[in-house]
């Protein structure tokens, strides 16, 4: 799901792949206890590293340098967030070990690219992420790292071990490449914890999981399967995979008939379209819908449709983007038992083991709640694992945030609430004081809906669950 700030931005990269960086040059240093350790902090298993003592962590000090790729972020946030700044420390830039070239990030041509940052001051926290979409490993450095570095944590980021509108092309059978992205978490993690023990002479005391869209779903899948890693996460509308349905090869393929004419609104609001939101389909019909539908397509079922395996079935800009006429039909539920089975390798449960916090917006209209987040947390409640999770409607709320600058009166940006969210979830962890019950936080008529968010009012109780 490349998630992007407006069609031109998209091309571009579909087209050019990842941008090429120079190889980092350590900063000066600030001072001996700024670089304390520096030489000493190595990453388990890495097949390369780098570290570099910066005088500021995050991307203000950062945006222009090879520490970070604000071209990757753009449309995540809302011009006119406040972002933390001033957060002096050690980064360590790397990859593990992986045969495939999809990240190009510092020239390396090497995928399982990721990125550790360990501040001065830290409170004895990890926080672990996943790129959102097909994007890489600074993706959420303005959505995320900003914030939690600012609060004393340290930050971990994998660009998922395959990245860019081709990934499906990466492993040997359907699903390959997506089963990796849990794999390069899960390794990237377990080798975060060891390189913090080795910069601060003791283990996390926390490990928290998050992400956005891809990255919320690998958060979901990680509190299922290795909860022994993490002590809770915050899942910000994280895509579903479920063998059975509904997923995305369920909702998008009536979204493609719609963009050529074969489907009515009506029959997205059937497969969980929100009502209110047709104001952003124009947009989707450009950017999102056929060229998602081809990628997830093409990596779980790539013999429905041989002449259009995926986006590299066009050349142009519009050729990629554009939807394969055969995807207006696709109809998972009636694909060979072989297709459900390439889904379940990495479908969810809603087993969580772990205290987990799921936000998603009630007018995403790439993966509209109805057929996602609404489902999983009655799976979470089906599995009994209810009492571990809370689930907040945003009202006003879409799946990109970059958006709110087109829409300021019909939309509000998620990053404040998810900010909200990830102080609540560490108040549950640390303090043991029990989140909001599930709701609908709505949309405010005035205050500063940039950067603040209270989940705790209206008490409106979330739908579908």
């Amino acid at each position: 799901m490349r998630l992007s700030r407006g069609l031109p931005f998209l091309t571009a990269t579909l087209l050019a792949g990842a941008l090429s960086w120079p190889t980092p040059v350590a900063a000066t240093p600030v001072g001996e206890q700024h670089c304390a350790r520096q030489d000493g902090v190595r990453v388990p298993g890495a097949a390369y590293q780098q570290s570099a003592c910066l005088p500021n962590l995050t991307t203000s000090g950062l945006a222009g340098t090879p520490y970070t790729d604000m071209a990757d972020q753009a449309g995540l946030t809302a011009r006119g967030t406040r972002t933390p700044t001033g957060v002096p420390g050690i980064q360590i830039d790397g990859y593990f070990p992986d045969s495939s070239r999809f990240n190009g990030t510092h020239g390396w041509r090497h995928d399982a690219q990721f990125v550790i940052r360990l501040p001065d001051r830290w409170n004895g926290g990890l926080v672990v992420t996943g790129a959102p979409g097909t994007r890489r490993q600074y993706a959420t450095d303005t959505a995320i790292s900003d914030q939690v570095l600012a609060l004393g944590y340290a930050y971990a980021a994998t660009d998922k071990g395959n990245n860019g509108s081709d990934f499906y092309r990466d492993g040997k059978r359907p699903g390959d490449a997506v089963a990796e992205w849990n794999a390069r978490t899960t390794q990237l993690t377990r080798a975060a914890r060891k390189a913090v023990a080795q910069r601060y002479g003791q283990a996390p005391r926390r490990t928290y999981m998050t992400g956005i869209s891809n990255g919320g779903y690998l958060t979901r899948w990680q509190l299922e399967n290795h909860p022994e890693l993490y002590d809770g996460g915050v899942d910000w509308e994280g895509a579903l995979w479920a063998a059975d349905g509904p997923n995305l090869l369920t909702s998008l393929p009536t979204a493609v008939a719609r963009i050529l004419g074969s489907a009515r609104d009506e029959d997205l609001y059937a497969v969980g379209f929100a009502r209110g939101s047709e104001f952003l389909w124009p947009y989707h019909e450009q950017a999102y819908w056929g060229v998602t539908q081809k990628i997830y397509r093409a990596e779980f079922d790539p013999a429905y449709d041989p002449g259009c395996p995926g986006p590299s079935a066009g050349t142009t800009p519009e050729q990629i983007l554009a939807p394969c006429a055969s995807d207006a039909t696709y109809d998972y539920a009636s694909r060979p038992a072989s297709v459900g089975r390439a889904v379940a390798r990495v479908a969810l449960t809603g087993r969580i083991a772990r205290p987990l916090i799921t936000l998603h917006g009630d007018l995403d209209a790439l993966l509209p709640k109805a057929a996602d987040s609404d489902v999983y947390a009655r799976m979470v409640d089906a599995s009994g694992r209810g009492p571990l999770h809370r689930y907040f409607t945003i009202a006003g709320g879409t799946h990109v945030d970059g958006l709110y600058d087109t829409y300021p009166d019909r939309l509000r940006p998620i990053l404040p609430c998810y900010r909200s969210a990830f102080d609540t979830l560490v108040a549950w962890v640390e303090r043991g004081t029990r989140p909001p019950a599930d709701r609908t936080v709505g949309r405010p008529a005035s205050g500063d809906v940039l950067n603040s968010c209270a989940l705790s009012t209206p008490a409106v109780p979330t739908a579908g669950r």
